[in-house]
C-alpha cells in the first residue's frame, strides 16, 4: 500500500514538472512536436513533383522518337539509276543519229523527195532515171539497216533495264521513309520513260524504213510511166 502511494506521488510529480511553470525553458526547446498534417502535405508535394518530372521525361522521349522518325522519313535514297538510264538513252540517240541515206531531217527529206521521189520530166534521160532508182534503192536498204541497228540496241539494253528494275524494286522495298519510297518510285517511272523512249525510237526507225520502201515503189511506178510515155512518144514519131 505504501509502495503504490509512492508510485502515484512520483507520477504526479513528473506530470507537474513537465506541464507546470517550473519546467526549464531549455528542456521545452529541445522537445520536437510531430505534425502529421504537415508531413502528409510535404509527401504529397514531393510525389507531385516526381510525377511532373516523369511526365517531362516521357515527353522528351516521345519527341526524340518523333525526330528520329522524321529524320528517317526525310532520308534521301542512297541509290540512283540516272546515269544508267541516261547512258541507254544516249546509245539510242546515237543509233538514230547514224541514219544512212536519208537522215531524220525535214529539209533533207523534202529535198530528197523533190529530186529522187517526185515526178519526173519527160525530157529526163534513162541514165538519170537509173541513178534516181539506185539512190532510192540505197535509201530503202539503209533505212531497213538503221531499223535493225536500233532494234539491236533496244534489245541489248533490256539486260541493263532489267538490272535497274531489280535494284530499284529492292530499294523501294527497303525504304525507311516516305522520301526514299517516293524517290525509288520516281526512278521506276524514269526507267519506264526510258523504255518507252526506246520503243518510240524503234517505231520511228521501222516506220522510216517502211516509208522509204513505199516511196520507192511509188517513185518506181512514176519512173516506169515516164519511160513508157517517152517510148510511146518516140515510137509515134515518124
Amino acid at each position: 500500500m505504501i509502495l503504490n502511494r509512492r508510485r502515484l506521488a512520483g507520477v504526479v510529480a513528473l506530470s507537474l514538472l513537465a506541464a507546470g511553470p517550473f519546467a526549464p525553458s531549455a528542456a521545452r526547446a529541445q522537445f520536437t512536436v510531430f505534425d502529421p498534417t504537415n508531413y502528409a502535405q510535404n509527401v504529397l508535394q514531393a510525389a507531385r513533383a516526381l510525377q511532373t518530372i516523369n511526365n517531362q521525361i516521357s515527353s522528351l522521349q516521345n519527341e526524340a522518337q518523333m525526330l528520329i522518325g522524321q529524320a528517317k522519313s526525310l532520308a534521301s535514297l542512297p541509290y540512283s539509276s540516272l546515269a544508267a538510264l541516261q547512258a541507254q538513252v544516249d546509245r539510242t540517240r546515237e543509233l538514230l543519229g547514224q541514219a544512212q541515206g536519208l537522215a531524220y531531217d525535214v529539209a533533207q527529206i523534202r529535198e530528197a523527195f523533190r529530186t529522187q521521189y517526185g515526178t519526173v520530166d519527160l525530157s529526163v534521160t534513162d541514165a538519170a532515171l537509173t541513178r534516181r532508182a539506185d539512190a532510192r534503192w540505197g535509201a530503202a536498204v539503209a533505212g531497213f539497216q538503221d531499223a535493225l541497228k536500233v532494234q539491236a540496241g533496244v534489245v541489248g539494253g533490256m539486260g541493263a533495264s532489267r538490272d535497274q528494275l531489280a535494284a530499284l524494286v529492292g530499294q523501294s522495298q527497303g525504304a525507311v521513309g516516305g522520301l526514299q519510297a517516293a524517290q525509288a518510285g520516281n526512278q521506276l517511272l524514269a526507267l519506264q520513260a526510258q523504255q518507252l523512249a526506246d520503243l518510240l525510237a524503234l517505231s520511228a526507225a521501222q516506220g522510216r524504213a517502211q516509208a522509204l520502201e513505199a516511196a520507192d515503189r511509188a517513185a518506181a511506178r512514176a519512173d516506169a510511166k515516164a519511160r513508157f510515155s517517152k517510148f510511146m512518144g518516140s515510137a509515134g514519131t515518124p
